[in-house]
């Protein structure tokens, strides 16, 4: 009896509908538990070099020989220092035209910092949405191939003349594992993704916060010369 009712057992005798429906959904599965994955690693990363920016930054070390760091580095570096190298590159770039207007300076560099938020907000957030639609649309699709598996297996006793609970059993098993493996893939794709979004928001909230500081650290320094300005003016 419970070699019939095993898992293996059961999807081999299923209808190919729920066959269909299982086999979509442990792929499904599959490909979220490893953007989950690949999002974890990312996530850290993207704190570590997040940090490190920041205590090199605010060391007091000249601006131009950290956006010259960083743009040797803009590959290999975290979203801060490439939020920070758009800002510092716009900045000369409007100095170069021979701008002199503080406001158009700061305007500048505020817009191509913005930009590159952006940018960097839009990569952090790949796969989320795919991760959202599998909590919300897994748990549907098993029940789908627990519906379809369930009427299958009433059509199949109908020509029975007595029907007993062994004979009903193993059509309602094999019906419900679709439903079991739906919710296998919706909860961990439902918890992954509320802890994604919480993280990624707190990643954008520290990067808008050190984009306006140094916003003002460009204010305050404006009327100096580029090589003289460092963030220890703050």
């Amino acid at each position: 009896m419970s070699q019939d009712l095993s898992i293996v057992q059961l999807m081999l005798n299923a209808s190919w509908v729920v066959q269909a429906v299982v086999v979509l959904l442990v792929l499904v599965s599959v490909i979220s538990w490893a953007a989950i994955f690949r999002k974890v690693f990312t996530l850290k990363r993207v704190n570590r070099h997040n940090e490190d920016f920041e205590k090199e930054f605010w060391s007091g070390t000249n601006l131009n020989d950290l956006y010259s760091a960083a743009a040797q580095s803009a590959r290999h570096g975290g979203p801060m220092e490439r939020i920070f190298a758009s800002g510092m590159r716009e900045y000369h770039k409007l100095r170069e035209r021979r701008i002199t207007d503080n406001g158009a300076l700061l305007d500048g560099a505020r817009r191509a910092m913005r930009a590159s938020f952006q940018r960097e907000i839009d990569v952090l957030e790949t796969n989320l949405s795919f991760l959202g639609t599998v909590g919300s649309v897994a748990p549907y699709v098993g029940l789908f191939g627990t519906v379809w598996g369930i009427m299958h297996a009433f059509t199949g006793l109908a020509a029975l003349a007595q029907v007993t609970l062994a004979t009903v059993a193993p059509g309602i098993a094999e019906a419900l594992v679709a439903t079991a493996i739906g919710l296998f893939a919706a909860i961990p794709a439902v918890v992954a993704y509320n802890r994604f979004a919480t993280d990624i928001d707190r990643v954008a909230n520290r990067m808008e916060t050190f984009m306006e500081e140094f916003s003002n650290i460009l204010h305050r320094n404006l009327g100096q010369q580029p090589s003289q300005a460092t963030p220890s003016g703050h």
